[in-house]
């Protein structure tokens, strides 16, 4: 089957990265359905910016929106307060003893892909979308491109059919993934990402930089920010 024919299932936050792959997601796959997750995160503000995003692409791409399916939000809060870290309570954004930065939340992506797989049997789509990478990112294990193979075999053996991870951020940097969406649709998505998506840990969005909304201090804003720069710098090829 080609993946024109496929459905696909995107892990959808908000943010920048998963935008981008969201667009991709709808130039590659029949239909594509979005899925969110509440789990206590002190950057909240994501989950009302996800349904701007949304609405602002369908305006943006009519030509796509078709394609775009259902959205659904699973509250899993219990992931949260099994958590002790910097994303689901007030503490500081550092790097922890174990060598992993106090954001890791343990195990996050594994339950995101867990019943982002449940329920992509039900809709009947084989590919799961996330905006995982190993270039530019805080070192989590769970964004590791040998983790994501483990979980796609395992989601495959246990829900008796072919599972497939997509990742088409795992190895660009977040110049590249700025650039990715400039391919994908031009400078109004690029205006869109800055404009409406959400990244700052700590969820602030009451300054507005060249690339968005945030605290601008924060790992996630300094990721965003440095790749921004690279891609002003090196011409924001057109």
């Amino acid at each position: 089957m080609s993946r024109c024919d496929q459905n696909a299932i995107v892990l959808f936050s908000g943010g920048q990265d998963s935008t981008v792959c969201l667009v991709w997601a709808l130039n590659q796959f029949a239909n594509v359905d979005t899925i969110g997750f509440t789990y206590g995160q002190r950057h909240g503000v994501e989950m009302a910016c996800r349904l701007n995003v949304l609405a602002e692409l369908r305006r943006l791409r009519p030509d796509l929106s078709s394609k775009l399916g259902e959205d659904h939000v699973s509250d899993i809060s219990a992931l949260g307060a099994l958590s002790d870290t910097a994303l689901t309570q007030e503490k500081a954004i550092e790097m922890s003893e174990s060598g992993l930065p106090t954001t890791f939340v343990p195990a996050r992506n594994l339950v995101f892909l867990t019943l982002a797989a449940a329920w992509g049997w039900r809709r009947d789509a084989g590919v799961l979308v996330g905006g995982m990478c190993e270039t530019d990112f805080s070192g989590y294990p769970d964004c590791r491109r040998s983790t994501l193979d483990a979980q796609a075999n395992a989601l495959s053996l246990g829900l008796d059919t072919p599972m497939e991870i997509a990742t088409p951020l795992m190895h660009i940097d977040k110049a590249q993934t700025w650039q990715m969406a400039f391919e994908l649709c031009g400078a109004d998505l690029v205006d869109l990402i800055v404009e409406h998506t959400h990244t700052c840990y700590l969820g602030q969005r009451d300054v507005r930089h060249d690339w968005g909304y945030g605290c601008g201090d924060c790992p996630a804003c300094d990721l965003r920010r440095q790749g921004w720069d690279k891609w002003q710098a090196q011409g924001r090829a057109r």
